[in-house]
């Protein structure tokens, strides 16, 4: 059976143990509604299993790190008694318990295998505070583009000199020397020409395998990539090209896990590292996460920690841990500046098509190689790999419909992988498809009528194409770039952004290749603080990360002609020449003024963010805070110093008093900018404040599993809770659509979060059972008047 987080069923069978030893106790001595005092449980277990789990305990008793931040007495001697001790009664409580990793530094706890029906046992160990599950990293990046040496030309790596490295190696001389940065990842081919020079006689470790060779294992390319975007200096150089690396292989073949991440977090620490990369990441929009937590307190020992946001854009409330940690930096991708075409699309029996446009091509060359043919087409359905098994595209252009969940880059790449020579993406749904650029084929898209009259003579007609260039456009977010805020936090996520699209850096085996995804963002920004630390190395991380916030590009979103949302951009583009000469910080780089969630009158709250005056003189201040949306004008007022002077080398606290009347307001969130100017630098702090129940996802997942009694447990995961929640079954559909309605089978109110479960019989309308197989699992959840339903495939065996 699977458990809430608020442990309603591990709290029901140790109450139930309660009231049996209660019967031998004197009259008037039995509490049975005393709710008892254990560890937090995160994540979802069956606890009817004897299936075995790996989770991750965290102790009551603080780290090296934690209690040194809080000014508390620690030292190892003391950790490692008191961590024995809580895994004696571990091994006491749950007696087929095994420990793994140990963490005392910037974690306190350990890692420990253990059947699933022993968890509620260990929950009780007076010393546990928390259980977190183990649960998978993967790389934030898509497959890579193999760059042969003929093709090769190290002007491909252009995101280096954009960004502004290449004006600090040559007009400061700062190149990142004396700087070390930890490379988290699959590991790093350490003797690639371009990267052995930034490694000493320590290479590193290697968590998967146990052993002092962070070389990547076969097959695995993506660490040996993000370590040349922070300090390649052979055929192509990376940002800080004298920086030293260590690698650290936390990912296989297949992930990587939790305590293989938390344990490199530490190592790193320890080894000296003043700057860690880790692009990598999962789903899951939670800040509270073990290594969310180490990385905050990796961050408090002084080590600059910067971190992926994830693939999962363009929605909001997509950001996954770690780029869910409260201080490390997160970082969003961007596209390149790049040329804008017009596409005919023609069809052989004289059809032209109004809707035709360029979604996005791997090269202008390519795009415009489709001009002046003749194509035959090829219908691969949705795009999936199983629809291009088979068939003949070499050569060819593939018809591919939006939808199934597949990414554009991702139907593109097949298309690729087939043979084909381009792509028409036709929509699935009325309205627009958004410009995907670095797609792996040209990709010419259609809208939905356009996209069915050409499927309809698929098999009659070829295509030809007239494509010329229409202009140019600024760098831009990446669509796949995963957006906030953070739950329960409420930050904004990315706090910056940085190239992500087609970056071209070192790959094993002396080669090189192109490469997508906010893994490729996140080593821009590591290679950018190297050289911010060159030049400042007495700055603090929270100096280092305010100077890439402060001084980064606002993008303009070419659809809108608006700035993006910070929920999208963060703080902007970093631009590292100008953060090493920024004369003011102004910390937090991005500020949350949280829930106000009063419903009548005002909330008035204090709050306050910091300003520091580098320069070596006086510095007055003018301070304006100004919501994008015109409604907060009437419901929102922030009072704050309009004027403030602070002295040449000082740090001064800007105090403010925000009010807030949620009855003229709508609920939801609001984006502001925090600017100030000393008349001539202009810093602009994006700022998000939330008005009644945010807008997060109502429900972010739903499982169904079978109980050892032949029923089943069927849940999903809910952020907030939910009002009303009801769980439908409908037939699967062809392409995993959804089919005919079956069956509400649960209907709940007043449901807490974040997981809510209950006990199903297997059977729908009259008693008839339901039928082993696939099944579509809809789930309507109601909460703070907004509905959302969102449909699920799961299996009932």
């Amino acid at each position: 059976m699977k458990v809430k987080s608020n442990l309603t069923r591990v709290m029901m069978s140790f109450l139930a143990v309660l009231l049996i030893v209660s019967t031998f106790a004197p009259f008037g001595s039995a509490n049975s509604d005393r709710e008892l005092e254990i560890g937090e449980l995160f994540g979802s277990y069956d606890l009817s299993s004897s299936d075995e789990v790996t989770v991750i305990v965290e102790l009551d008793e603080p780290s090296i790190v934690e209690a040194k931040s809080k000014g508390k007495s620690q030292t190892k001697g003391n950790l490692q008694r008191v961590r024995e001790d809580v895994i004696d009664d571990v091994h006491s409580a749950a007696p087929n318990s095994e420990i793994n990793r140990e963490y005392d530094y910037v974690f306190s706890g350990f890692s420990v295998q253990l059947p699933q029906n022993e968890i509620g046992s260990l929950l009780s160990v007076d010393g546990v505070k928390a259980v977190y599950p183990d649960v998978l990293y993967q790389v934030d990046a898509f497959d890579p583009e193999l760059i042969d040496s003929e093709s090769f030309s190290p002007a491909m790596m252009e995101s280096a000199p954009f960004i502004g490295a290449e004006e600090a190696w040559k007009d400061l001389g700062i190149t990142g020397k004396g700087v070390t940065v930890a490379i988290i990842d699959t590991g790093v081919d350490y003797t690639h020409p371009d990267l052995a020079h930034a490694f000493g006689d320590y290479k590193g470790y290697d968590f998967v395998d146990n052993d002092e060779d962070p070389q990547e294992g076969p097959g695995q390319y993506h660490g040996t990539h993000v370590a040349g975007t922070v300090a390649a200096n052979g055929a192509i150089k990376g940002v800080a090209p004298d920086a030293s690396l260590i690698g650290y292989r936390v990912l296989g073949p297949n992930g990587g896990t939790t305590a293989d991440v938390v344990a490199a977090i530490e190592l790193a620490v320890q080894d000296g590292a003043d700057i860690m990369n880790l692009s990598l990441g999962n789903t899951l929009n939670n800040p509270d996460w073990a290594t969310s937590i180490a990385l905050d307190w990796a961050m408090a020992e002084g080590v600059v920690a910067v971190t992926s946001n994830g693939n999962a854009g363009p929605n909001n409330w997509t950001v996954g841990s770690p780029g869910t940690s409260r201080d490390a930096i997160s970082v969003g991708a961007t596209q390149l500046p790049y040329k804008v075409f017009t596409a005919e699309t023609t069809s052989s029996d004289g059809v032209s098509y109004a809707s035709s446009a360029v979604q996005g091509f791997p090269s202008e060359e390519e795009l415009l190689a489709l001009n002046g043919q003749d194509f035959e087409l090829v219908d691969v359905g949705f795009g999936s790999p199983a629809e291009f098994a088979g068939k003949d595209l070499e050569g060819k252009i593939a018809l591919i419909s939006r939808g199934a969940g597949i990414p554009f880059v991702d139907k593109a790449t097949e298309a690729k992988k087939a043979g084909a020579v381009g792509a028409i993406l036709y929509n699935n749904v009325a309205g627009s498809m958004p410009l995907i650029p670095g797609m792996d084929v040209p990709t010419i898209m259609l809208n939905q009528a356009d996209g069915q009259a050409l499927l309809a003579k698929v098999n009659d007609v070829t295509v030809s194409f007239d494509i010329e260039f229409a202009g140019a456009v600024g760098e831009t977010m990446a669509d796949f770039s995963s957006r906030g805020p953070v739950t329960f936090t409420w930050m904004i996520k990315p706090d910056v952004s940085a190239p992500g699209v087609n970056i071209v850096s070192t790959f094993p085996g002396e080669t090189y290749a192109a490469l997508q995804g906010t893994s490729m963002s996140a080593p821009h920004v590591a290679g950018a603080a190297a050289l911010i630390l060159e030049a400042h190395p007495d700055w603090s991380v929270d100096n280092v990360k305010a100077a890439l916030m402060n001084t980064a590009e606002d993008m303009i979103d070419p659809a809108t002609g608006k700035s993006y949302p910070h929920n999208t951009q963060g703080a902007g583009s970093i631009r590292v020449l100008d953060a090493i000469e920024t004369e003011t910080l102004v910390s937090p780089g991005s500020y949350s003024f949280g829930k106000f969630v009063k419903e009548s009158g005002r909330q008035v709250e204090k709050q306050h963010f910091e300003i520091t005056n580098l320069s070596d003189e006086r510095k007055r201040y003018s301070i304006d805070v100004e919501f994008h949306d015109e409604a907060a004008a009437d419901g929102i007022k922030v009072n704050t110093s309009n004027n403030l002077q602070v002295q040449p080398g000082k740090t001064q606290k800007v105090n403010m008093n925000v009010q807030v009347n949620a009855s003229g307001l709508e609920a939801g969130y609001y984006e502001a900018t925090i600017t100030l100017t000393d008349g001539s630098d202009v810093i602009e702090v994006p700022s998000i404040l939330f008005v009644g129940e945010p807008d997060y996802p109502r429900v972010t997942g739903a499982f169904m599993g079978k109980e050892a009694d032949g029923s089943y447990y069927v849940g999903s995961y809910l952020p907030g809770g939910a009002d009303v929640i009801e769980y439908d079954i409908y037939v699967l559909g062809p392409g995993n659509t959804i089919g005919g309605f079956v069956d509400t089978i649960g209907s709940f109110e007043n449901v807490e979060a974040p997981i809510h479960e209950f006990n199903w019989d297997g059977t729908v309308q009259n008693g008839i059972n339901l039928p082993n197989g696939q099944w579509v699992l809809g789930v309507y959840v109601e909460k703070a008047g907004v509905t959302e339903y969102k449909a699920y495939l799961v299996t009932k065996n």
